[in-house]
């Protein structure tokens, strides 16, 4: 006999690891997950497993797989509902864990409650719950940040996707590849993301080729202070007929320009991204155990590195724009799509620091005159300082309006605030209002609004000390029918 509930069938027999009647697996057992992660109402069993992993009542849910299945509701905006293990005692839980998310609050259901013994780990995980490349069948690899834009392809995959580093490495990771569901309808890398965890089997298809599916796999950088960095990943070639064609290939040509930051990009890529690369592993102690403040170092060498990265990312964008031949392709957009897609982009960094993006409604529409991926540079631009620099447990709101043949977008913040004197400087090269604070380079609203103003839009802001900031984006906008 088997309970069906939330589609799944629900196991009510002898266990047939163990076999014994385990009397709880018919149990449905409801808690409550508020915006900060803690478990703010939990049913007598639940709060027992809570306990039991070292929590309470009120506190962080510290249950891994509950908590990262909350994480992934609140992240997507939709409801979650997989099979997990978890750990109790001297025994494992095998439970079904239904989440969703309402208003502010993740509600968790959880059945199942079978007793299983203690699983024994992948081998193809190390001890330290990181993958071991050395064990998996690689055929190169390549690497991403927290926020998936790239660090670093192999040749042969650039080869295969016929495109330049110079234009990939800073893009979103599905710029490279499209992500394909597994059987059982998930993407285990973006489970990963969520959960800050290792992934398997995520099956791939390379953008800019034709038939070229791969497996990917990965492990999490995690720093010594637990912050996480991205992920360090290897690929498997469904078709490896694929490598051998592409052994013999010219190497992709470079940018013959003249331009500096171009040639820098060019010089300075690939040995930074090799930095980064050891220094996250020297943080991770794969080769052993390393003395705490050395692990700090490797920690600072790396936080250093991407910062760089970002600077020539932002230097390769300077250059562009002022370059006398620079361009944009106008055409007609949405800007409320546009939000919304920014806000998708950056919803695991707010989640992260516990702030709420508040964008346009799906059935929103916002016409307007311009490039769609500069439009979105520059709404992840300015999200990103709204989220920098916002509060924990505060909230961004993104609003559209119309001003007269203006379309405009509205970015909000309940940030400190910028002083009047410092609300034009703001805009220009290099300039940060306090340049102690962690942050950026400088370019990126200089970047941003000479982007729009080459749309034939703006930038402006409204702000004042202790007010939060104000940051408007418009566009032209077409005549009303």
């Amino acid at each position: 006999m088997a309970i069906i509930w939330d589609g799944y069938a629900i196991a009510s027999h002898p266990n047939e690891r163990t076999g014994w009647m385990n009397s709880a697996s018919a149990t449905i057992v409801r808690g409550i997950v508020d915006q900060d992660g803690r478990l703010a109402e939990a049913e007598p069993r639940l709060l027992a497993l809570q306990r039991s992993a070292g929590g309470e009542k009120g506190g962080v849910l510290v249950i891994p797989q509950l908590a990262s299945l909350a994480r992934l509701a609140r992240t997507l905006g939709v409801e979650v509902s997989r099979s997990v293990i978890a750990a109790e005692g001297s025994h494992d839980l095998e439970l079904w864990v239904r989440a969703q998310l309402l208003g502010e609050l993740v509600h968790i259901s959880v059945g199942g409650w079978t007793s299983r013994p203690v699983s024994q780990p992948d081998p193809r995980l190390s001890s330290e719950r990181n993958l071991s490349f050395a064990k998996l069948e690689n055929d190169g690899n390549w690497e991403c940040d927290a926020e998936f834009h790239l660090l670093a392809v192999d040749d042969n995959l650039l080869s295969l996707a016929d495109v330049p580093p110079v234009s990939l490495i800073g893009q979103p990771v599905t710029r490279l590849f499209r992500l394909v569901e597994d059987e059982a309808g998930d993407l285990p890398l973006l489970a990963a993301l969520t959960g800050r965890t290792a992934f398997v089997g995520q099956h791939a298809e390379l953008r800019g080729s034709v038939n070229v599916q791969l497996d990917l796999h990965g492990t999490p950088v995690i720093n010594p202070d637990g912050r996480f960095c991205g992920f360090r990943c290897g690929y498997t070639l469904k078709n490896r007929s694929m490598l051998a064609q592409t052994a013999d290939a010219p190497p992709i040509a470079s940018d013959t320009s003249d331009s500096f930051a171009k040639r820098l990009d060019l010089a300075l890529r690939v040995p930074l991204t090799r930095i980064i690369s050891n220094a996250d592993e020297i943080g991770q102690k794969v080769d052993g155990p390393l003395r705490y403040d050395y692990a700090g170092y490797a920690s600072d060498i790396s936080s250093a590195g991407r910062h760089l990265l970002g600077l020539i990312d932002d230097l390769a964008d300077v250059s562009a724009v002022e370059a006398e031949n620079f361009s944009v392709e106008v055409e007609l957009i949405d800007l409320a799509d546009i939000a919304r897609r920014a806000a998708v982009l950056l919803r695991v960094r707010a989640a992260d620091k516990q702030v709420r993006i508040d964008a346009p409604s799906l059935e929103e529409n916002h016409p307007a005159f311009g490039d769609f991926r500069r439009a979105l540079q520059i709404m992840v631009n300015l999200l990103s300082n709204a989220v920098r620099y916002a509060p924990a447990g505060s909230n961004i709101w993104v609003r559209t309006e119309r001003e007269s043949d203006l379309a405009a977008i509205i970015v909000a913040d309940q940030g400190k605030g910028i002083a009047s004197a410092n609300l034009e400087r703001i805009f220009d090269k290099f300039e940060r209002v306090d340049q102690t604070e962690p942050g950026g380079n400088g370019l990126g609203l200089y970047i941003s609004r000479t982007l729009a103003q080459a749309m034939k839009g703006d930038i402006t802001v409204d702000s004042a000390l202790g007010m939060g900031a104000r940051f408007t984006l418009t566009l032209p906008a077409p005549l009303p029918a």
